[in-house]
């Protein structure tokens, strides 16, 4: 049996929650309304089904749709100004020399995660994307961390998660993975005591580590 590593997207390999939120902030801010933090980090790591556009039109009237281009270009700017989170890099390095498999189970849509997999350059480490889809519902539910774990050929029990939600620790726990909670500025005032851990980034703690707790857990290392 193999364990395996598997990481959340969004806010977890890159933060591109917070530029996703500003965006909108900024939109619903100039047109009078106010976009409450603690309403968006009720949906971070999961699929809601609120769509901020229409929400704004139901409070404000018909729109410019011209807005809607400026706001993703203002999103485009704030995260092109993001790098990868701490520590990522290198435990992806600690994955390859481990011949561990890497894999993610994301609440957003492929073509959101793959694109910017491509985009920073790191599509090739992860042999698994699991995004969500009308087969596979979004985190809380476990499916997404059972279907990378499937994917991977690896034991839930001894692989590894790393999120950065409630929503995200919740599905991982579900799963029966070992969980690494690393917040960033959007999450670091929820409740993530669900997780096995809690660090302020991977550059805390070592992945052969985290494989070792996780093994320890199951029993499986005797």
């Amino acid at each position: 049996m193999t364990g395996a590593l598997i990481l959340d997207f969004d806010g977890t390999i890159l933060d591109t929650e917070g530029p996703v939120y500003e965006a909108w902030r900024e939109l619903w801010e100039a047109c009078g309304v106010t976009l409450e933090r603690e309403f968006w980090q009720s949906l971070i790591g999961t699929e809601a089904g609120f769509d901020p556009w229409a929400a704004l039109v139901d409070q404000v009237g018909p729109l410019d749709p011209n807005l809607q281009d400026h706001r993703r270009a203002r999103r485009d700017e704030l995260q092109a100004l993001e790098s990868v989170r701490p520590g990522v890099l290198d435990w992806l390095e600690q994955a390859s020399s481990l011949g561990l498999p890497v894999g993610i189970a994301s609440s957003s849509p492929a073509e959101w995660v793959v694109g910017h997999l491509s985009r920073i350059g790191l599509l090739h480490r992860f042999g698994c994307i699991c995004c969500v889809s009308e087969e596979v519902p979004a985190k809380p539910d476990p499916a997404l961390y059972l279907s990378a774990c499937d994917g991977l050929g690896a034991a839930p029990g001894l692989s590894v998660a790393v999120e950065d939600s409630p929503h995200g620790v919740a599905s991982a726990r579900a799963a029966g993975l070992y969980v690494i909670a690393v917040p960033h500025d959007l999450t670091a005032d929820l409740d993530l005591s669900a997780a096995d851990m809690v660090v302020g980034s991977l550059v805390a703690v070592a992945l052969p580590d985290a494989l070792g707790r996780a093994a320890a857990r199951s029993g499986l290392d005797r």
